[in-house]
């Protein structure tokens, strides 16, 4: 009987789509040929829906799952980044006569709440007023990981900002747009005093709609600040509406970040920025530690974070290698954690492990078999609960609000042009789990959403 309904299940994987997703995605006009889709039930070895499978296709940020996945059994849910702070003088009645250093080890979850704690900590170990530099250790990564092109024309948008083994909140910059009878108001969700708003937005009355292709903005970064002008409309009907920009680079934000803070816990500062390695003669102050994996990735993937990821592919490789931290030891550490586990992803293709790329590359059976795997895994309840619930938060907040799958779903999206995807685990309506990976690779892949929530239904009437 067991033998029968695997022959079974195999021959229905070779099935045609179902009907409402092919309809779906022929009203989007997408090709069939351009889509891949694989389901597989956790308790089963064969799936139940194969489409194009075994094909190479850019995931976008479904690449995130591979990472986080590997992080998790890698450096286990337990993992936690330690900051360190060191200082290079004696400390007399309150006064650091010497350099602050502050030592990074990439922490993707460092916001500036972290750094408040850190720098609280400092003056509790008595040091008031710095007569000297503050210092950016940076060398747990390699020199060149910042000094790279951007994915795309948006220079300033957060999404293409560079790994740091000192990163201060993604280095980001939340712009918060509200507008009331009169007005509309322009705040930093995150103040710093060297960045100026010039507002030029006017009040429209039109609904909210595609509010961001309303308005635009420019970015000027003169030497230690920088202005940035809004030029367009908004309305009120959108309530409170943000945009993430990074106006300054890894080492400039924390500097500033760290100057407002200082001042703001009443400590005393005029020294400069300097970036170079710890000193031989430096004595350790303190060491702060970040909240463990298990919970930093649901950043990662709840709201697809590309730096975070892209940090966390840099601290699976140094941790299983060497310093200095390089994409290229985080990428040999994934492929050898994956022939632990006996799969041959012939055609994976890892560059930065967020999927913000051109090349990265992964077939629909492989995602699937992996979320197959890691189901029957210690660290499942792990990245379950990292993923996106449908219908009620993260970036499938939105979808399927109204069906009976509501709720019933955990899944990742992935978007990048010509690119659309969604992969996780769903229960169906007699509460058996599926595995569903679905990747379009289409110039009108914008639009296959409606075939996604399609597959979405379609797996949970499975009987």
């Amino acid at each position: 009987m067991v033998f029968t309904s695997l022959i079974l299940a195999s021959l229905h994987a070779h099935a045609e789509l179902p009907v409402t997703v092919a309809e779906a995605l022929k009203k989007a006009g997408i090709p069939q040929q351009n889509v891949a889709i694989y389901v597989q039930a956790v308790e089963s070895n064969s799936p139940i829906l194969s489409h194009n499978a075994d094909r190479s296709m850019n995931p976008a940020s479904l690449m995130k799952l591979v990472t986080t996945n590997a992080a998790l059994d890698l450096l286990t849910p337990a993992y936690r980044w330690k900051t360190e702070v060191y200082r290079d003088g004696n400390i007399e009645k309150g006064v650091l006569n010497g350099n602050l250093i502050i030592k990074g080890y990439g922490d993707p979850s460092f916001k500036a709440q972290e750094f408040w704690r850190l720098l609280m900590g400092v003056q509790q170990a008595g040091v008031k007023r710095i007569k000297g530099d503050l210092i950016l250790d940076k060398s747990y990564f390699a020199k060149n990981i910042g000094d790279r092109s951007t994915f795309d024309d948006e220079i300033w948008r957060a999404y293409n900002a560079m790994p740091s083994a000192f990163l201060v909140g993604g280095r980001n910059t939340s712009f918060k747009f509200t507008a009331d009878e009169n007005s509309v108001s322009i705040n930093q969700e995150f103040e710093l005093p060297e960045i100026q708003i010039v507002n030029n937005l006017k009040r429209s009355q039109e609904a909210c709609g595609d509010w961001r292709s309303r308005f635009g903005y420019t970015v000027k970064a003169p030497e230690n600040r920088a202005v940035v002008t809004f030029n367009g409309t908004f309305s009120p009907d959108c309530g409170e509406r943000y945009l993430e920009l990074s106006v300054f680079n890894d080492e400039k934000y924390a500097f500033y970040t760290f100057r407002k803070l200082w001042r703001e816990l009443g400590g005393k500062f005029n020294g400069a920025l300097k970036v170079q390695d710890t000193p031989g003669n430096a004595v350790k102050v303190l060491v702060q530690y970040s909240d463990p994996l298990g919970y930093v990735i649901r950043d990662i993937n709840k709201w697809s974070n590309n730096l975070m990821a892209r940090q966390l592919l840099l601290t699976i490789g140094v941790e299983r290698s060497c310093m200095p931290a390089t994409e290229g030891k985080g990428v040999a550490a994934i492929n050898s954690w994956l022939m632990t586990k006996s799969f041959d992803f012939n055609e994976l293709v890892v560059e930065n492990g967020s999927g913000l790329s051109r090349i990265e590359r992964i077939s629909a059976e492989h995602l699937g078999r992996m979320l197959v795997s890691a189901y029957n895994s210690p660290v499942m309840p792990e990245l379950m609960a990292s993923l996106p619930i449908l219908a009620q938060d993260g970036t499938v907040k939105k979808r399927l609000n109204e069906s009976q799958s509501s709720g019933r779903a955990h899944l990742k999206t992935g978007s990048i042009d010509g690119v659309s995807a969604i992969a996780g685990y769903e229960i169906d309506a007699n509460s058996h789990r599926h595995v569903l990976v679905m990747l379009v690779n289409h110039a009108n892949a914008a639009a296959s959403k409606s075939a996604q929530d399609a597959l979405i239904e379609w797996v949970h009437q499975q009987p």
